[in-house]
């Protein structure tokens, strides 16, 4: 039986981080499993998988070492204690809109619900009702807010973020810390009509199909890799309110869909694409 971390590096980017990272995993007797990087604007993200046998993780030296290695790096490195055999525990964001939330307690998914956060308080009972704690941060001072929210998600040892109509924007910093595991839904087959008013967008146009997208979040707003998309034909004559309320069922529907296969492990991202494997 082995043992199993995620080691996360955030910061500046600068020559020979991966290799120091590495290097000292390897003394300490670390398998590395996975290993993703990127660099954007300058700015460096990692996320390492290692494991260990049975035994041979020596949690306090390897916390104290890293500890040490963020320091002399001048970057936030991040470590997190996992087991691939545990369910994973997700956190919902949420606005006002609860048909997404909703479909997602009632999904029975193979995962647990630990955590709502949402922008207005009174989706606080609705939480309530199904038994979660609810985090309210009202995102009128983006930065602060998404540190409340990297905090409260870091305590709560969440695994991956749904974005159940959450109708903000989450900016790089955030992003950068949940590469793959945030995934959202939005109104529109992308990339057509990206943006807060898709709907209205697709009826001004006059397109005779519509539909919705689930997608990883990325840094770039509704141009993240696609997981699952679904439409549906527009009559002549349908009204806006019409079309919004065709649209909102099948927001459910697909958002549902993309995170049981996320859940399933059948999706791998290769240069920005989903690929179902």
């Amino acid at each position: 039986m082995k043992q199993f971390a995620t080691v996360t590096v955030i910061g500046r980017d600068k020559t020979g981080v991966i290799a120091r990272v590495t290097n000292f995993l390897f003394e300490q007797h670390a398998n590395i499993e996975a290993l993703e990087e990127q660099v954007t604007r300058g700015q460096f993200s990692m996320t390492l998988q290692a494991s260990w046998k049975r035994g041979a993780l020596k949690t306090d030296v390897l916390r104290a070492g890293l500890g040490t290695l963020a320091a002399a790096l001048g970057m936030e490195i991040k470590l997190r204690l996992t087991d691939p055999k545990q369910r994973q525990r997700f956190a919902i964001m949420v606005t006002r809109e609860t048909h997404c939330f909703d479909a997602l307690l009632a999904a029975k998914l193979p995962a647990d619900p630990a955590l709502v956060i949402g922008n207005y308080a009174d989706f606080a009972p609705r939480a309530k009702k199904h038994k979660l704690p609810f985090v309210h941060l009202d995102w009128q001072d983006r930065p602060k807010s998404e540190n409340a929210a990297l905090k409260v998600l870091e305590e709560n040892e969440i695994d991956f973020i749904v974005l159940a109509r959450f109708m903000k924007i989450l900016s790089p910093n955030f992003v950068w810390r949940h590469k793959n595991k945030i995934i959202n839904i939005h109104p529109s087959l992308l990339p057509s009509f990206p943006g807060p008013q898709a709907y209205r967008q697709a009826y001004e146009s006059g397109v005779k199909i519509a539909g919705v997208t689930a997608h990883f979040v990325s840094m770039r707003l509704d141009e993240g890799p696609i997981i699952a998309q679904g439409s549906f034909a527009i009559a002549p004559g349908m009204e806006l309110k019409e079309i919004m309320a065709r649209g909102q069922k099948l927001e459910a529907n697909v958002l549902v869909k993309a995170v049981k296969l996320y859940l399933g492990k059948h999706l791998d991202v290769y240069w920005g694409v989903v690929k179902e494997v």
